[in-house]
């Protein structure tokens, strides 16, 4: 296992078998295509064993390409894949736990909905703290109420670990993101609003480069 150290790019990209109508390698192979290099495999639908799978042909593709593969609230399958760290929810392992699980080189986010779940995440072993959703977002069945960039850009000066902002984030509103506070913006539905999955990903990253 490699140095997994967090270097977080301004794009954390999301896979979505329902949204795209691909397989998560699929999705992957499009996404570092067009220059992401931080991907999260989510998937709600699939058996751990699915996305065990799944995993483990991402990080065999991302991985010789110096790409990160995060995956959605498992933390067991991240360990069983070797994959280079896990994205919890608030009803998940606790992080706490799940670093004791993957290790210190390995990445653990945590997403947190308002103030006080912020400012907590951000006192945990995590790598960094996603707040959101920022916008109404149409990719969670039952999403928490949005919290709009104002949060965002209080959480940005209350807490010293890396925000990602999370929920609704398209083209049009990513840099406005960023310039609340924002280091990273993860995007799922935007990123397959087009056939062109690559294509996507380098407007986000033309648009949000410094």
């Amino acid at each position: 296992m490699k140095d997994n150290k967090l270097d977080l790019p301004p794009l954390y990209a999301i896979t979505d078998t329902r949204l795209s109508g691909l397989s998560h390698t699929k999705q992957v192979v499009g996404l570092i295509r067009g220059g992401a290099r931080l991907i999260q495999i989510r998937d709600k639908q699939a058996t751990a064993d699915e996305l065990y799978r799944a995993s483990v042909e991402c990080v065999a593709f991302a991985r010789p390409l110096g790409v990160k593969i995060i995956i959605n609230d498992r933390a067991d399958v991240a360990l069983a894949a070797d994959a280079d760290g896990v994205h919890l929810g608030q009803d998940d392992l606790p992080p706490d736990e799940a670093r004791a699980l993957l290790g210190g080189s390995r990445i653990v986010g945590i997403s947190t909905h308002n103030l006080e779940q912020a400012i907590r995440g951000a006192t945990l072993p995590v790598d960094y703290v996603a707040v959101g959703p920022a916008f109404l977002t149409s990719s969670k069945a039952n999403p928490d109420p949005t919290v709009g960039v104002g949060l965002i850009a209080l959480v940005k000066t209350l807490v010293a670990k890396p925000i990602v902002a999370i929920g609704g984030i398209t083209l049009e509103r990513a840099q406005a993101v960023i310039q609340a506070g924002a280091d990273s913006v993860a995007v799922i539905s935007d990123l397959y609003s087009t056939d062109d999955i690559a294509a996507r990903v380098a407007e986000f990253l033309r648009l949000l480069a410094p």
